[in-house]
């Protein structure tokens, strides 16, 4: 699923730049530099509560090494949380932010950005004047006059080639594409292989998942926000922890921030994304929670029926992986290979029954990419089964089926061949869908459970309720089925499903029908 197709662009943006004079000693520099600095300043509002992001632009000549971003507001907003890529506080109307270890280095021409959310009542007016480093908002350089509370001096922060990792980080700089991640230490995730019909550990006991979906990856670095929709600290994976039998967080991946193409800003893109999403994989691993790792927006220009857009870029849900997602997969399971902790989801929700002429024509589009209803270079399940496994990785792979992934009914006559024998089916279910009844389930479903590992991947209702997912996972349950929320943000569970209202696991009326099913498995 994917509400936040516009995301944050969509949001009551408010939009506030002001220039900060501000001098510094550059990185290795014996003198202070001259230098100018604006701040961006954009808010996604919902009304009662809003998402703030800050970014702080470098326009000197030298690198800024250590930030403190302050600012004001002039109503009654409250700092809701920790915030992210940086350390947020605030005092009366005063907030202050404070670079995170891994993005105190700016570079001359760079920028970086932050945020958090807030809550309020009234009026909801931007800021307008901001302080770096204690230096007012100006906009012309000048020459520094050297002081010791305006020069900074910190320890650099890791190498421009690595991008600015999430808080939630608890394992070393993250390495670039193409690096086998370290095997997990003890008390992390189990790695994972698939015996008969379902997941087991190495000690060939069986592995059932249940946990949560956290969005945001897909969209935010496309539409120049940054990596994440709210923070990935470790007080937020602590959070998803605290209730009570989550074991796992699927992380939905965007085809053009990871390839790096040029539609999307560098500081978000390629090797910086790559580095920021293997950091988040990693420290959910390590807190003990299997990371699935799935492409969810993807390429390719798809105006056909039920289109999600115009765009040849990654900007939505696609029919169908396209051409990249051969570069794509063979840089993921290169980039993880040697971790059979980390589950790969091949592609969020298939849709080519909605462009081919016959279910029958979609099915050998999914498995084989012969789409003509498609307009652009298709990569069926085969092929991206085949680049996975070229690279190595040994990783389980996840298969989600026809109509967005509620469409499991040929998925075991097309089913892909893998010669490590580690593919298991997806399969996602809303109150909306058209399987999801308890009868669909057995006729569609059970086949699919009896021969291959079964997840189902998403599972929500659009009222607010938990009725529907109380049924599923019923259902699921009795056959020892592993199944995940949608979604880890505090997104209006009104307008769709939506687990938390707060980032310190504060379930929604929906989400407390998951968290306190959870919570009765042991």
């Amino acid at each position: 699923m994917s509400l936040r197709t516009t995301a944050l662009a969509t949001g009551a943006a408010l939009a506030v730049a002001a220039a900060a004079t501000l001098s510094f000693s550059g990185a290795g520099a014996a003198s202070a530099a001259t230098t100018a600095c604006t701040v961006d300043y954009s808010v996604n509002d919902w009304g009662s509560g809003f998402t703030a992001n800050v970014k702080i632009n470098n326009l000197g000549t030298s690198a800024l090494n250590g930030w403190t971003l302050t600012y004001s507001y002039t109503g009654n907003q409250t700092l809701s949380g920790t915030g992210w890529n940086g350390t947020w506080s605030q005092s009366g109307k005063n907030v202050t932010v404070v670079n995170a270890a891994y993005n105190g280095t700016v570079a001359a021409g760079g920028s970086v950005s932050a945020g958090a959310n807030f809550a309020y009542s009234g009026s909801n007016a931007a800021p307008t004047a901001f302080a770096v480093n204690g230096a007012a908002c100006t906009g012309a350089p000048v020459s520094p006059t050297p002081s010791p509370s305006a020069s900074v001096s910190t320890s650099p922060s890791p190498s421009a080639s690595s991008s600015p990792p999430p808080s939630a980080s608890t394992s070393p700089s993250p390495s670039p594409s193409g690096s086998t991640t370290t095997p997990p230490p003890s008390g992390a995730a189990p790695a994972l292989h698939v015996a008969g019909n379902s997941l087991v550990n190495d000690a060939g006991s069986q592995v059932v998942l249940h946990g949560i979906n956290r969005s945001g990856t897909e969209f935010m670095c496309v539409q120049g926000y940054g990596f994440f929709d709210g923070p990935t600290d470790a007080a937020a994976i602590a959070a998803i922890k605290s209730w009570k039998g989550v074991n796992a967080v699927r992380i939905p991946l965007n085809e053009d921030c990871w390839v790096g193409t040029s539609n999307v800003k560098p500081e978000y893109a390629g090797a910086n994304y790559r580095a920021a999403m293997k950091t988040w994989v990693d420290a959910v691993r390590t807190a003990g929670l299997t990371p699935i790792v799935e492409m969810h927006w993807s390429r390719g220009q798809y105006t056909g029926n039920s289109s999600g857009c115009a765009d040849v870029n990654a900007t939505c849900q696609k029919p169908m992986p396209g051409a990249n997602a051969v570069p794509f997969w063979s840089s993921v399971a290169d980039t993880f290979k040697g971790d059979n902790a980390v589950v790969f989801d091949l592609f969020n929700e298939p849709y080519p029954d909605r462009a081919e002429s016959s279910i029958a024509q979609a099915w050998l589009c999914w498995r084989d990419g012969s789409c003509p209803g498609i307009p652009y270079q298709v990569s069926g399940m085969q092929k991206l089964v085949d680049t996975v496994r070229a690279t190595g990785a040994k990783n389980v792979i996840l298969l989600g089926g026809l109509a967005y992934s509620n469409d499991l009914g040929q998925w075991l006559a097309h089913k892909p061949t893998d010669p490590t024998g580690n593919l298991g089916a997806a399969f996602h279910v809303y109150n909306f869908n058209t399987c999801s009844s308890v009868s669909c389930f057995d006729s569609t479903l059970s086949p699919v459970a009896a021969q291959v590992p079964l997840m189902l991947g998403e599972i929500g209702e659009n009222d607010c309720a938990h009725g529907f997912i109380d049924q599923v996972m019923a259902w699921a349950d009795a056959k020892k089925l592993s199944y995940l929320g949608w979604t880890w943000n505090t997104w209006n569970c009104g307008s769709g499903p939506s687990l938390i209202s707060s980032y310190d696991g504060t379930p929604t009326s929906f989400g407390a029908g998951l968290k306190d099913h959870l919570a009765t498995l042991g």
